[in-house]
């Protein structure tokens, strides 16, 4: 059964338009649901992984077994507890070391051994290292920490003449677009693409299946309307309400979190805008398959979120995947949004960077969008 062809002039189609606009705005303003998931969610979010979720390793547990007392290995523990990344205690064995580090008491050992003084003195001189190695990456960065803290404590001495190397030759260095060092600078970016993947995908993927559920939907397909008018009217409230959700992540990124936006803040509007219209349209080429809620919310967060929270370069870094898992990622628009997003807010508007990924957004969101339209038939299923 299909409904009679409207006519084709374009102020009927944008009466129409306006009109399904019009329905679906009163009928999210009419759903709680739809305001805190594009409201109250982005700041939950941004507020929980941007406050909780951090790959900075500080005040890290360490327990410190002296074999001898000495004043070169009295100095060196000194250094450890002028350092704002560890919590050194002194162990008084290593056997009351190791249990520490079996009951995860303490991240890491450092055993400064009896002859540390004559070693030191004849030139070189050996510490010992154990690092609880559960978290590899973890134990990477305090292997680090620790060789940095040694590192300092013997310059500080051949700078003091305690030392009978030749002056030390100091390494300067300097992080470009994070010079805070500060993870938060990495990862809030990243939160935005997850919120407007909810925001886009799981709204309309949801909205979609509800009025299939109800059976809204066919009687909104007997009318004089067109398929593609339909899905502007569904699909422009909840653009909208991921434009108030952008600015949400936007401002708490900026005044809570101090996050720099050294590029253009249209360039980054016009980033967003085309990934909401991807999202949506992988929301809706999703409930117009699927037809019932509970199917299309679950393959909505197996297709978009979790892609975008593993796979998109938000939180681990694509060039240490597997290959076969890196070609993936090139299929995943969450990817590109996250290079736009940190390119945009750390480094300015870096156009080798932002007209690529851009135009395979907007590849992305045309291909979506027609995929939507021949799905979506104007026809009862």
């Amino acid at each position: 059964m299909t409904a009679a062809a409207p006519k084709d002039t374009w102020p009927a189609k944008l009466r129409r338009t306006r009109a399904l606009v019009r329905k679906e705005t009163y009928q999210v303003m009419r759903d709680p649901s739809s305001i805190a998931i594009g409201v109250v969610l982005p700041l939950i979010l941004i507020l929980l992984f941007g406050y909780g979720l951090s790959l900075d390793v500080k005040n890290v547990p360490l327990a410190v077994v002296i074999d001898e007392a000495s004043d070169e290995a009295v100095g060196l523990v000194a250094s450890f507890e002028l350092s704002p990344y560890f919590e050194p205690q002194i162990a008084r064995s290593m056997l009351r070391a190791q249990q520490l580090l079996l009951e995860q008491e303490v991240d890491g050992i450092v055993r400064i051994p009896s002859d540390f003084a004559r070693q030191l003195n004849a030139g070189l001189a050996d510490l010992q290292l154990i690092v609880h190695g559960a978290d590899a990456n973890r134990a990477r960065i305090i292997q680090g920490y620790v060789q940095g803290a040694v590192t300092a404590w013997s310059l500080q001495r051949a700078v003091q003449g305690r030392s009978a190397d030749s002056a030390p030759v100091t390494l300067q260095t300097r992080m470009w677009f994070n010079e805070a060092n500060d993870s938060s600078f990495f990862l809030v970016p990243g939160l935005i693409v997850l919120v407007m993947t909810l925001i886009g995908a799981l709204l309309t993927a949801m909205v979609m299946a509800r009025e299939w559920e109800r059976g809204t939907l066919e009687a909104l397909l007997v009318t004089p309307v067109r398929s593609d008018e339909i899905l502007i009217g569904k699909t422009l409230p909840y653009f909208l309400l991921g434009m108030i959700g952008l600015a949400v992540c936007v401002l708490a990124a900026k005044f809570l979190f101090q996050v720099p936006l050294r590029g253009s803040l249209w360039v980054l509007l016009g980033a967003s805008m085309l990934y909401v219209l991807v999202a949506l349209g992988i929301g809706l080429l999703i409930s117009s398959w699927v037809k019932n809620q509970l199917v299309a919310s679950q393959l909505t967060m197996l297709a978009t979120f979790m892609p975008a929270f593993m796979l998109s370069g938000f939180l681990f870094d694509l060039r240490s995947m597997p290959a076969a898992v890196r070609l993936i990622t090139y299929l995943l628009p969450a990817r590109y949004y996250v290079a736009l997003l940190q390119s945009v807010f750390l480094a300015g508007d870096v156009w080798s960077v932002i007209v690529p990924n851009t135009l395979v957004l907007a590849a992305m969101a045309s291909v979506l969008a027609l995929s939507s339209r021949a799905v979506m038939r104007k026809r009862l299923a």
